[in-house]
């Protein structure tokens, strides 16, 4: 018998507010939390969400001494993970013991994300865009939380062709929203021509990824691709 991991989610920002909130200029509802508490529970995780910390360091300190209490297995931090004045994550979780493994990854989207130790705690902070947290989140948290909770898993990625010309890729290796079908006996991908990581719109509507190795030449209608299969 495995215990089920405990993943304490963070959202930070002076910009969030909860879900039916009324907004006021330069505010935006905290939605990340929701989806990552999902993808925590599809394999088989506990998700407590601690709430919304504003852009100062100790009242994010203060919620990620919260999480140690609760002897979280897995810390998500949500926003402030890049270099901005307001991206503070960093800076507290280095402050308050965490070890760094590694910070930014040439991917896109979720070039900022971070992770470390914090005692037995792992912790991963998590781009603040929506897409990239949600993206980074099946990449990196699903694995890690099945293994803490000794299941198994794969990410279920098809061959197919594109449906439409993708340009030469630089050196982030990408994940481009698409729909994927099948058709005549294979997978077809289309890819959307918008790839915001800010739009969950195109996420909702993609059911895969396609995956574009770094430095990728351009590519042409029929070409073979790899896809990350989302559902």
């Amino acid at each position: 018998v495995v215990k089920r991991p405990l993943v304490a989610i963070i959202a930070t920002g002076d910009e969030l507010l909860p879900p039916g909130s009324e907004l006021g200029p330069d505010q935006i509802i905290s939605s990340n939390a929701y989806g990552v508490a999902a993808a925590a529970q599809s394999v088989g995780a506990r998700a407590l969400d601690l709430g919304i910390a504003a852009d100062r360091k100790e009242a994010i300190a203060a919620l990620v001494r919260q999480a140690v209490e609760q002897q979280a297995d897995v810390i998500v931090t949500l926003g402030g993970a890049s270099v901005g004045d307001h991206d503070l994550i960093h800076d507290v979780l280095t402050g308050e013991g965490m070890t760094l493994d590694f910070w930014k990854i040439a991917m896109r989207p979720g070039k900022p994300l971070m992770f470390g130790r914090l005692g037995p705690a792992r912790c991963i902070g998590l781009p603040g865009n929506p897409v990239a947290s949600l993206v980074c989140s099946q990449l990196f948290l699903k694995p890690l939380l099945a293994r803490l909770g000794g299941r198994e898993f794969r990410q279920d990625m098809r061959e197919a062709r594109l449906a439409a010309p993708m340009q030469a890729n630089d050196l982030r290796q990408d994940y481009v929203r698409a729909v994927v079908r099948e058709e005549a006996g294979s997978l077809v991908a289309t890819p959307f021509g918008i790839q915001d990581s800010s739009m969950l719109r195109m996420l909702a509507d993609a059911n895969g990824l396609v995956v574009r190795e770094p430095f990728a030449p351009a590519a042409a209608v029929g070409d073979a691709c790899r896809v990350l299969m989302l559902r």
